[in-house]
C-alpha cells in the first residue's frame, strides 16, 4: 500500500496484514474458493489471486511479510555523522561554493559510507531528519535597499508606460476614431 504522505504501514499494522494472509492459507488448504475466502476476509478477490500463487510457488513462505520496503539503509549514529559533516559546509569538503546540492549530499553519503542512494532517496533521507529545503536568497552585495526604494516611489511611476484606456472605443487593436 503506498500512501500520499510518504507513509506506508507500520509494523503492527503489517503484521496483521500477514495474520490475514495466513489466514487465506487456511483456507487455501481447506479447499475454498477465491471469492469466499475474500469475502469471508473482506480483501479483494485480486490480492487471494495473487496470494494463493504465492502460496502455490513458495509455501507459508511466499505469503509472509517481507518487512519494511523503506528501512532507512543508514543508521542513527550514521547520520549523526553525516550531520556534523554537513554542518562543516560543502567549503570543507572540497566544493567550490557554499551550497549543499541534493547530489553532492548523495556523493557524499557515497563517499562516507559506501552507501548509494538516489537523489530522491537522498532528500527523503534529509527530510526524514529534518533538513528542509532552502534556497539562497540572491542579492548583489552592494545593494542598497534606500536607494532602490526612493527609486521606485520616485523615478518608476515616471518612466513605465501609460496604462491603457478602456473607455468606450479604444482597443488593443485599433485606433480610437479620430474626433
Amino acid at each position: 500500500m503506498r500512501y500520499a504522505q510518504g507513509g506506508g504501514l507500520t509494523d503492527a499494522a503489517r503484521a496483521g496484514r500477514e495474520r490475514v494472509r495466513l489466514q487465506a492459507v487456511a483456507r487455501f488448504e481447506g479447499g475454498e474458493k477465491n471469492g469466499e475466502i475474500a469475502a469471508a476476509l473482506r480483501v479483494s478477490e485480486r490480492s487471494v489471486e495473487r496470494w494463493r500463487r504465492q502460496w502455490r510457488e513458495n509455501g507459508r513462505d511466499g505469503v509472509a511479510s517481507k518487512g519494511s520496503p523503506g528501512r532507512p539503509r543508514l543508521s542513527d549514529v550514521q547520520v549523526a555523522r553525516l550531520e556534523r559533516e554537513l554542518e562543516r559546509g560543502p567549503l570543507a569538503r572540497g566544493w567550490a561554493d557554499q551550497r549543499w546540492t541534493l547530489a553532492r549530499v548523495k556523493t557524499l553519503i557515497g563517499s562516507m559510507f559506501h552507501v548509494s542512494y538516489t537523489v530522491e532517496g537522498t532528500w527523503r533521507l534529509l527530510r526524514r531528519y529534518g533538513w528542509s529545503w532552502q534556497q539562497p536568497a540572491r542579492r548583489a552585495i552592494e545593494r542598497d535597499d534606500e536607494a532602490v526604494e526612493l527609486w521606485k516611489r520616485e523615478v518608476w511611476p515616471r518612466v513605465r508606460a501609460p496604462r491603457r484606456r478602456t473607455e468606450p472605443g479604444w482597443s488593443s487593436r485599433t485606433r480610437p476614431a479620430s474626433r
